[in-house]
């Protein structure tokens, strides 16, 4: 373990104006965004999406890693070249998802504990061959039901997770998703985000990961989608700042939310705020997976003579974000074409 490397990676990673595309969904997840734009989830047309969207010039100023799913990791361009070639050419780090998914966690109905650790020693010297140079592990948490066995099992995992990735030279992810999908209010999530991210620290610190090269990649503090109240922009801001500078330490170079199912606009809108408002001791910026993809997907549909336009749709979100990580997004900014 080479923790300079490891402390250069993370830092590129949160490199001024880029941030991370996140195209590690699943098979069984890019079906569901396939089946809506009518594209049949195959192994070519898996490919040849992603594709275009490495291909992209918006690349070189705007993404600084993107994460990849397993059949991604090894697959090539239709020229032949490996995609993770392509992603190097634009500048870009490839990365590499490792968990296996949530599972139901034995003793508490409704909560999920995080596997993949069996074996994940073997994988990770198997993805540094093919390229990878960062991880990801995502585990998840209901706010309305949450308990100590679900934090404290993930916490576990994900410190475990980080240091098998260290000491195989890879810089880790730490993904902690405060799920918005339910009806709590923005209280809610803060308590339970605080919660989490207190615990995943101490976790890493009994694993002796070296919080200089990793990075930390959390939700914002935000309404559920169903909750009566939606929080503005200024207040996710304030709150989502006021809990990481409870919870982080300053020795990580960098945060890199998730958008977890935030519109396009909100996840930029509600980044923008925080660099523009907010005197921070880390970099803030994105990690967006649908955020970033929704508008090219939906320009696309599976369709050759649709990439340009899907491209452009690609390089307008990513010049978004990057502008956001800077604190220098305007709304206007949107109604221009990419």
């Amino acid at each position: 373990m080479d923790a300079n490397e490891l402390h250069k990676i993370a830092c590129a990673m949160v490199a001024k104006g880029k941030g991370l595309l996140a195209a590690d969904e699943s098979s069984g997840t890019i079906k569901k965004r396939f089946d809506a734009i009518n594209v049949e989830n195959i192994e070519s047309n898996r490919r040849d999406y992603r594709e275009f969207m490495f291909r992209t010039p918006a690349m070189k100023d705007h993404i600084s890693g993107v994460i990849l799913y397993d059949e991604t990791i090894r697959q090539k361009a239709k020229d032949g070249t490996p995609l993770v070639d392509v992603i190097k050419a634009s500048g870009a780090v490839p990365g590499i998802k490792v968990d296996t998914g949530a599972k139901p966690l034995a003793g508490s109905p409704g909560e999920t504990v995080t596997e993949g650790l069996d074996g994940l020693r073997e994988r990770f010297a198997e993805y540094h061959k093919l390229g990878a140079r960062f991880a990801k592990w995502r585990a998840t948490y209901d706010p309305t039901r949450t308990s100590y066995n679900c934090v404290n099992a993930n916490a576990h995992a994900l410190a475990r997770y980080a240091a098998l990735a260290q000491e195989a030279g890879i810089m880790p992810i730490v993904e902690p998703e405060v799920l918005m999908d339910f009806d709590n209010d923005i209280e809610t999530c803060a308590r339970v985000t605080e919660w989490v991210l207190k615990d995943v620290f101490q976790e890493l610190f009994y694993a002796h990961v070296q919080l200089e090269g990793a990075i930390l990649k959390p939700n914002m503090v935000i309404s559920g989608k169903k909750c009566a109240r939606q929080a503005g922009v200024e207040e996710v801001a304030e709150r989502t700042v006021k809990i990481l500078k409870r919870c982080v330490p300053t020795s990580v170079p960098g945060i890199a939310f998730l958008s977890g199912g935030q519109s396009d606009e909100e996840a930029t809108a509600h980044l923008n705020a925080m660099n523009a408002g907010h005197d921070l001791p880390w970099a803030l910026t994105f990690s967006y997976g649908r955020a970033l993809q929704h508008a090219p997907q939906k320009a696309w549909c599976g369709r050759p003579e649709n990439v340009g336009a899907a491209q452009a749709a690609f390089t307008h979100r990513a010049r978004m974000n990057g502008l956001a990580a800077m604190g220098q997004w305007k709304p206007e900014l949107e109604k221009q074409a990419a």
